[in-house]
């Protein structure tokens, strides 16, 4: 087994290695069945651990590779910790990425540069891997920034478009200031337990659990400020309140990219840490209850945001921001359990909803407006089907008490009435209520999407008149020639299907979105739980949320679909029925529609204060610091001093002995002068 895990977590990394160095030696084909087939091997070597682990009866298990860093007291080491957690991810990691690199031949097939695509792709994977095989914070950390990397580099992949890179630089930035919070807490805690490895660390929580910290004649709990300090770079890495202005922007990226991102890669990366440091989050009761208040603000703002967005990525990604928040207010409220099936069965149908949008952006001639489309269903049945089963699952349909509903529905579920479980806390019941809400516009918007791209009128029929009309009216109709194609041998009229190797990932998608809720819910949140996750989550004595949520009141269980249904309902009614209404809303620009379209105003808010401010400090120190001070007293005035003086005195050096021996001669009369008047003193 230590063989197995160790080529598992190392053959994405030799595939970006074959792709990225010698890519341009093997060709495109090559390159891309390098990496697309170590993947594969990956996630087939993933499914065995993973069933070996829930099945097998195997036990947890850490792998050394090799030293790192030895320092004193200070000791990391290259390894791969297999545990129920770490399994688990490997098979979301694995299989969205492997499928992500399979439906890529086909997205990215005019693409010149994609050996360079693809090594990227497999560099992200395997930053992840070990990002979730770590068994000290040093090796998380290099997986941490390594997924910055590698997603700084996909996201500006178009580097040619100004916006591309603009978007790649934003991710990286915001990022960093969440890295900075998750390095100080890095920090906080070798202070507090003189370790970083995991397996040392946990058993020493309890007994520290009391320590503090004194600042300003203040007293502060040590590990709530660790917990909350490691929960900023969460903050960062999984787009939450303050720090989540980069992920809509990583749309610019191509769309397998923004898939894996947000399915099974960076993103997932904070409620995981969240989750593997259960051990310590459990006894840092006010970082716990930050944990739950922002991920449920950030579940209802990003869905209320979701539905004023026209862009068809964008509106899929902000119902990750959303879905994110549900996991991350599940954790804290101490449901770490219920956090990671979300993340778990989001994977499914987050992957198969982007790869649906790409398959939509493909058969329509990379047009991404909502508003240009309708009535795809009939030319893109396949896709259709597909990115329906990933609607129902992520509004989470599904029928309270029995096994029939799809994926989301088990999952969303489990964290909404482990939040009811915990109303009698502030944060428990607040969470409900932002729950609750977010599953509305979730199904708002999420059917809304469903609506404008497949249903309805032919809008790019329009969009395609209008176009032949304005070139008629300056007499230049040639867009199209007689067979109706446009430049690019494109049908000009026709929205088509999108290419087999493009499909057949969808697919398998849509069976985990369909299945993966009912086949591993005992596991993850039911009967099994307890055997299925061992000492991978820990929960305190005093921590029964995920029991009492079995026995909630039921009208709870059934909330959730009456508000899906109403959801449904209503985008029905907007977006089919009564088209006219949401155009009539967006023509008006009421201020709550500009407030939501705008994103809150958040980019607008950073850029006038923290952008601009950031800016001027930096001019100060650049134009007065640097220029005035530093050029004007260095290199512009005592080395120019220095230098006006070298290039006169070098005049004095003319290469004549006569003149070298007149100075001699006044310097020897000098001297005689000098002796003759001290001797008549």
């Amino acid at each position: 087994m230590p063989s197995i895990v160790t080529v598992l977590v190392l053959a994405p990394m030799i595939g970006a290695l074959i792709a990225g160095l010698f890519g341009r030696r093997i060709g495109n084909i090559a390159s891309q069945g390098v990496t697309t087939g170590l993947l594969f091997l990956s996630c087939a070597l993933s499914w065995y651990v993973f069933g070996a682990h829930t099945w097998g009866g195997m036990s947890d298990f850490t792998v050394k590779l090799l030293d790192f860093i030895n320092i004193g007291t200070f000791q990391s080491a290259w390894s791969i910790r297999i545990d129920a957690l770490s399994a688990t991810m490997l098979i979301v990691v694995t299989s969205v990425s492997s499928l992500v690199h399979l439906y890529s031949w086909g997205y990215m097939a005019e693409d010149p540069s994609r050996p360079r695509f693809f090594a990227y792709l497999s560099l992200f994977t395997f930053a992840m891997l070990m990002l979730v095989t770590a068994a000290d914070f040093m090796q998380l950390f290099f997986g941490w920034e390594g997924v910055g990397l590698a997603s700084y580099l996909l996201i500006g992949f178009w580097f040619n478009k100004a916006s591309a890179n603009n978007a790649s630089i934003k991710a990286f930035v915001v990022n960093r200031v969440g890295d900075f919070g998750f390095a100080l807490g890095i920090m906080t805690v070798y202070w507090m337990f003189g370790t970083v490895n995991f397996a040392e660390l946990f058993p020493m929580i309890e007994a520290k659990a009391g320590t503090t910290w004194m600042f300003l004649g203040y007293s502060f709990s040590a590990i709530d400020l660790a917990c909350f300090l490691l929960f900023i770079g969460a903050m960062g890495k999984s787009a939450q309140f303050f720090l989540h202005t980069w992920l809509p922007d990583a749309m610019e990226g191509p769309t397998p990219v923004s898939a894996l991102i947000h399915a099974a890669t960076m993103v997932t990366a904070g409620v995981y840490m969240v989750c593997l440091l259960s051990h310590m989050f459990e006894y840092a009761p006010v970082a716990k209850m930050i944990v739950a208040y922002v991920g449920a603000i950030t579940a209802i703002f990003a869905a209320s945001i979701g539905f004023t967005q026209n862009d068809i990525k964008r509106v899929i990604a902000f119902s990750t921001c959303s879905q994110l928040g549900y996991m991350f207010f599940a954790a804290g409220i101490g449901a770490y359990q219920a956090a990671m099936f979300h993340l778990f069965t989001h994977a499914f149908f987050k992957a198969l909803l982007f790869l649906g949008a790409g398959s939509v952006i493909h058969g329509m001639h990379h047009e991404q407006d909502m508003r240009k489309m309708g009535g795809l269903y009939k030319y893109m049945p396949i896709t259709y089907a597909v990115m329906t089963i990933g609607t129902i699952a992520i509004t989470g349909l599904g029928i309270p008490g029995t096994q029939i509903g799809f994926a989301g529905f088990f999952s969303k579920d489990a964290i909404i009435e482990s939040a009811w479980a915990m109303s009698q806390t502030p944060q428990g019941m607040f969470a409900f209520i932002m729950g609750l809400s977010a599953a509305l516009l979730t199904s708002f918007y999420s059917w809304r999407l469903a609506f404008m791209t497949f249903h309805g009128k032919k809008q790019w029929e329009h969009a395609h008149d209008d176009h032949h009309a304005h070139a008629e009216a300056h007499g230049n109709d040639d867009h199209a020639d007689a067979h109706g194609h446009d430049d690019h041998g494109h049908h000009a009229h026709k929205p088509h299907e999108s290419p087999l190797i493009m499909l057949v990932p969808l697919l398998a998608l849509a069976v985990g979105a369909v299945a993966a809720g009912f086949i591993f819910a005992p596991y993850f949140v039911g009967d099994h739980a307890h055997d299925f996750w061992g000492h991978a989550i820990f929960t305190a004595p005093n921590n029964h949320v995920m029991h009492d949520a079995h026995h909630v009141e039921t009208w709870v269980k059934f909330a959730p679909l009456v508000v899906t249904l109403l959801g449904l309902v209503l985008a029905w009614f907007f977006y089919l029925k009564r088209p006219d209404l949401p155009k009539k809303m967006a023509a008006n620009e009421g201020p709550l529609y500009t407030f939501l379209y705008n994103k809150w105003f958040f980019d607008e808010i950073y850029q006038a204060t923290l952008v601009k401010g950031l800016r001027a400090i930096g001019n100060v120190f650049w134009k007065i610091g640097d220029v005035k001070i530093i050029d004007g007293l260095g290199p512009n005035g005592a080395a120019w001093s220095a230098l006006k003086a070298a290039k006169n005195l070098v005049k004095t050096q003319t290469g004549y002995v006569y003149h070298y021996a007149f100075v001699m001669f006044l310097g020897v009369a000098g001297l005689l002068t000098w002796v003759v008047f001290w001797l008549a003193a």
